[in-house]
């Protein structure tokens, strides 16, 4: 820890943040642009900012304090709340979550919050927005199978659910339209050799694109597999305990879920999936243990044509060829 560091921790809610400084002292300001430049007047080159991740709170101020050329770190909020459990504290307040934030700054290794350019943020805003679409439609072809079962469906409902549907179903395909041309316009090249890897179509490499920020915010693939809440969690110590091996599901989710459903489709047509797949079955483990295999592979795979720039060869795993 560089001691010249002045290290401000920040818990921050809808309405208001609160901040505890170097100095100990608590500072509460409004969560609005006014609020983060009163703020502003109490950090100086030094500073280095820390925060929870807090669904979208926490944006418009990181993004502040970013363009002020302050230095931030937006952390985990389960590695915060495990510290604040390891210090047994029996206060539960906003601000007294701003003075262990800050110790926490203290103590731990923080990684630098670079944000997103306005391309990245617009395209995860189409990605969620198509997610909401699909949850949507997906309840009201539900609802339509309950109306058809009840054996007398009336013509007035049917025929609303039907134009809901019609109605959602026009606005996810400009969606998508849109977002495929934004990615190409930004990753093509990156897109062209994602889509090379067997198991993995355009949707998917778009996807695959928009949720890592084009490959470019990680510098390993166990890294990027780290995110996806991929990597195993060991849980073995001394004679007593020796449970099985489990992934952390600590990472992206909506990553890790779209790797799993890709893994049925490269399990038939990635000649390396298949080879990981059988291998751990004839060991006798679980098909999913061994899907989830398939996701890391899938996902190291996608890393490291992204990275080269180079497409997958079919014929042969670990060789790739160029474009």
């Amino acid at each position: 820890m560089d001691k010249d560091i002045k290290y401000f921790g920040i818990d921050i809610s809808h309405l208001v943040f609160d901040v505890t400084g170097p100095d100990g002292n608590h500072h509460q300001f409004r969560n609005n642009p006014s609020g983060f430049r009163k703020f502003s007047k109490l950090l100086d080159g030094d500073s280095h900012c820390v925060m929870e991740a807090t669904g979208y709170y926490h944006y418009q101020l990181a993004y502040h304090l970013l363009e002020s050329g302050i230095k931030v770190s937006v952390e985990n909020p389960l590695s915060v709340k495990r510290f604040i459990q390891m210090k047994l504290s029996k206060v539960k307040t906003d601000k007294s979550d701003s003075r262990l934030i800050c110790e926490y700054a203290k103590q731990v290794e923080l990684k630098l919050w670079k944000g997103n350019s306005r391309e990245q943020t617009e395209c995860l805003q189409m990605a969620r927005l198509l997610d909401v679409y699909t949850k949507q439609c997906t309840m009201i072809k539900n609802k339509l199978h309950g109306e058809e079962v009840l054996g007398n469906p009336s013509r007035a409902v049917v025929s609303s659910l039907n134009r809901s549907k019609k109605h959602i179903e026009k606005e996810m395909a400009e969606l998508e339209k849109k977002l495929l041309m934004t990615v190409k316009r930004a990753h093509q090249e990156v897109l062209t050799c994602v889509k090379s890897i067997p198991g993995i179509g355009t949707k998917t490499g778009v996807m695959l694109i928009v949720l890592t920020g084009g490959f470019e915010r990680f510098s390993s693939a166990s890294e990027l597999c780290s995110y996806a809440g991929l990597t195993p969690i060991i849980r073995n110590s001394g004679s007593s305990v020796n449970g099985r091996s489990r992934i952390s599901k600590m990472g992206n989710q909506k990553l890790r879920s779209l790797l799993f459903m890709c893994s049925f489709s490269a399990v038939k047509y990635n000649r390396a999936c298949k080879a990981i797949y059988d291998r751990i079955v004839a060991k006798g483990k679980s098909k999913k243990l061994a899907l989830i295999a398939v996701c890391n592979k899938l996902l190291k795979q996608a890393f490291a044509v992204a990275k080269s720039r180079l497409k997958y060869d079919r014929e042969y795993k670990s060789v790739l060829v160029k474009n």
